[in-house]
């Protein structure tokens, strides 16, 4: 093929490439990640076959040697060598469903990256690059305005961080144009200016979408970056007049600003725009405080692992060594890491000090381009500030959070940009066609091959476990157990080095529709959780000091003694289970909700006290976690232990436990609380067991009869109002004597 064909070939692929950020497919396990990765991966290993070919053909187009790639490749060799050294190959390697961010995953961006170097040599290239880009840009925004704010990247945070990296494209081709026309001030400087001004509207889209995604960490990585960009302007331009336009500019903002912060609290600032940006970014919010939490362990942790860290991607582990029972205080959902919510804290406790090193040579290559292409007159002073302004504020707004594909692909432009800006213009000396050069472009059939494999074993399979997955899932949701198993089992014969969270989905559904097992034939029943059980030890194969993966084998294993037939196989399952809580304590010592999977356990073979000795200890872990006061109350007044349990029932309801009660359990406690002398606490008590029954029989008129009285003794005569009105429109029957309650409130 000759050189233009390749060109258009690789070019049209990498443009390709932006459009896997609309990708979502639903019948994916995990869509908004697998959909676009999977897509990414295919282009990039198809384009690979041209590239390679490419440039044993044209020597010439083969990247030259410069500091930001062999930062890039230091740092992935450093990745790849991390996942021998780390605690778990497999999540290192491959990574898991949810994240995609395995090395064979991210490996992809670094062949992007040399692709992209390759080929796009001139500033026309990069100019129909970015237009695309943030063409792309405006449409996430779109659905982001018009729909859920996390649009079709699935996060907010990723959507904020890739609205960033577009926003100043923009800004590049807006400040390009202009000079490309030659703009000068003058009478009609503003028609001059026009054809320019086009390339700033899709900012005007970008925004708003931008503060809808609420991202704290990129308000503020946005905010430096601006006051950045004025200030090095203002420090770089030799024009008296805008340095002093500019600084007065940087002063009036950074005063304003403080004086917001100042005035966080007054009832204008509060209303405002900025209030509730301002509010956004509280170091006393409950998402900084888990993510100080989780800093703090891969603090605790450096000295264990200095040089490699745990293995890339193996966060978690270092999360569960010194989880923190007071992490429950700031939320009840989301208390496993796998990531660390900063993009430093993440390579260095992960890839070690030799990983960090690496990935900041990265930038350190980047800002000695920059500054070199600055002072010999090959980079624009706009184009200097505009870059170095985009990297600040990646660069902070990542010390909040993680890499996604979206940020990967802006940041792969970003480097191969500046790799490429100094040389713009410059002719490439064309290889002349020889007759025995043929051979050198038939290795595209070897590399095909190659190529062909990779793509079906890792991408193809992967989908088919994917939909094979989401096809189980279905199946369990309409009541068919066999039919479900059958699906999964289908699903993991392909085994692709993704199916952990495949095998992790069936336990799940196997744990909460156990319903589902007991409806079947004991044989059928007990050979589907031996299979499970089998999924759950592969799982806790690949980092036997996985709490999560611990707990879920111990979960299961203790179902196992509903199953079993002789006295052998229930001592078999327990102390099995047994072995995977404790290995799963010892791993996450703090974590309270581990120790009711232990209290289970006990309690399946009916050791009461045990179990309640247990629970007994994971109150002591935090007693403002009212999960672990509801779950021994109700054992407590299940198995006769009255008073105990009905003490534990005080605080679990108190702290707002009533949420996690039972139907059969609150009628319990409404029956307990009603006989109570002390009227005021019981009050209070009630109507929170009441809301809590009026949720769990919605359709149960006199539920909300009692409801309505409780409000009325409590004094909360509109909601009372409320709830009688609720009754009669579930029984139209009552309707008079509920207008006469209403009257008689009013």
């Amino acid at each position: 093929m000759s050189k233009n064909v390749y060109l258009l070939i690789l070019k049209t692929g990498i443009y390709l490439s932006l459009l896997s950020v609309f990708l979502v497919y639903n019948k994916f396990l995990f869509p908004y990640i697998t959909s676009k990765q999977i897509y990414f991966n295919i282009l990039i290993e198809v384009l690979f076959i041209f590239w390679a070919a490419f440039i044993l053909k044209y020597p010439e187009y083969r990247p030259k040697k410069n500091w930001i790639s062999i930062g890039l490749i230091s740092f992935f060799a450093l990745i790849f060598v991390t996942c021998f050294t780390g605690v778990d190959f497999n999540l290192s390697f491959w990574g898991d469903v949810e994240r995609m961010l395995g090395f064979f995953h991210i490996f992809h961006f670094l062949v992007f990256y040399f692709i992209v170097i390759t080929v796009m040599r001139e500033w026309r290239d990069w100019k129909i690059f970015f237009i695309l880009s943030i063409i792309c840009a405006c449409v996430v925004s779109y659905y982001g305005l018009v729909g859920r704010s996390f649009s079709t990247i699935g996060n907010t945070a990723y959507v904020s961080g890739y609205l960033i990296f577009n926003i100043y494209f923009a800004l590049i081709l807006f400040f390009k144009n202009i000079e490309q026309s030659n703009f000068k001030l003058s009478n009609h400087w503003l028609k001059n200016l026009a054809p320019s001004l086009i390339y700033l509207v899709p900012i005007l889209i970008m925004l708003p979408a931008f503060k809808r995604a609420n991202t704290s960490g990129a308000y503020v990585g946005f905010g430096i970056s601006i006051f950045a960009l004025l200030f090095l302007f203002g420090i770089l331009t030799k024009n008296n007049k805008v340095k002093i336009y500019i600084f007065s500019g940087f002063l009036i903002l950074a005063l304003s600003i403080s004086l917001l912060f100042i005035n966080k609290n007054s009832d204008f600032v509060k209303s405002s725009s900025f209030g509730r940006v301002i509010k956004n970014i509280s170091s006393e919010k409950n998402t900084f405080q888990t993510r100080l939490i989780s800093w703090k362990a891969a603090l605790y942790d450096f000295k264990n692992h200095p040089m490699l860290g745990t293995g890339y991607g193996n966060y978690a582990i270092i999360f569960d060594k010194y989880f923190k029972a007071n992490l429950y205080n700031y939320t009840r959902e989301g208390t496993y890491f796998d990531r660390a919510h900063n993009n430093l804290i993440g390579i260095v406790s992960t890839t070690g000090i030799l990983g960090l090193i690496s990935y900041l040579s990265i930038f350190v290559a980047l800002a000695y381009y920059l500054v070199q292409g600055f002072r010999n007159e090959k980079i624009r002073i706009y184009e200097f500030v505009l870059v170095s302004s985009l990297v600040i504020a990646y660069f902070i707004q990542n010390l909040a959070v993680f890499d996604s594909l979206a940020t990967y692909i802006s940041l792969m432009m970003v480097l191969g940009f500046v790799c490429v800006m100094p040389n713009f213009g410059d002719k490439i000396s064309d290889t002349k066609e020889k007759h025995e050069q043929w051979y050198k472009e038939s290795y595209i059939f070897g590399i095909g091959l190659v190529m062909l494999f990779v793509i079906y074993q890792y991408n193809v399979n992967p989908i088919k476990m994917l939909k094979g997955t989401i096809a189980g899932q279905i199946a369990f949701a309409k009541g068919d157990a066999l039919d479900g198993i059958e699906e999964y089992k289908k699903a993991l014969s392909y085994n692709t080095g993704l199916d952990r969270d495949s095998r992790a989905s069936l336990i799940r559904l196997i744990l909460s529709k156990q319903n589902l097992l007991h409806a079947l034939d004991k044989k059928e029943a007990k050979e589907i959780l031996d299979y499970v059980i089998d999924l759950a030890e592969k799982n806790v194969s690949y980092n036997p000091k996985d709490s999560l993966m611990q707990t879920q084998l111990a979960q299961v294993l203790s179902m196992g003694v509903h199953f079993a037939s002789t006295n052998n196989e229930i001592i078999n399952y327990i102390e099995r289970a047994h072995k995977a809580a404790d290995i799963s304590i010892k791993s996450s010592p703090e974590r309270v909700r581990l120790y009711y999977t232990k209290a289970q356990i006990y309690l399946t073979i009916g050791d009461i006290d045990s179990a309640i000795k247990i629970l007994n200890y994971a109150v002591s872990l935090n007693n403002d976690y009212y999960d672990s006061f509801c779950h021994l109350a109700r054992i407590q007044v299940g198995f006769g232990n009255i008073s105990e349990g009905y003490a534990a029932a005080d605080s679990c309801i108190e702290l707002g436990g009533a949420r996690l009660l039972q139907a059969s359990f609150v009628k319990k406690l409404i029956t307990h609380y009603s006989a109570t002398t002390s009227i005021e606490s019981s009050t209070k008590k009630l109507v929170s067991l009441f809301e809590r029954l009026s949720k769990l029989e919605s359709s149960n008129a006199q539920v909300f009869i009692n409801l309505a009285q409780i409000y009325t003794k409590a004094g909360e005569d509109e909601k009372a109002i409320k709830a009688a009105k609720k009754a009669s429109d579930i029984d139209p029957s009552l309707r008079s004597a509920v207008d006469g309650f209403v009257k008689k409130l009013k």
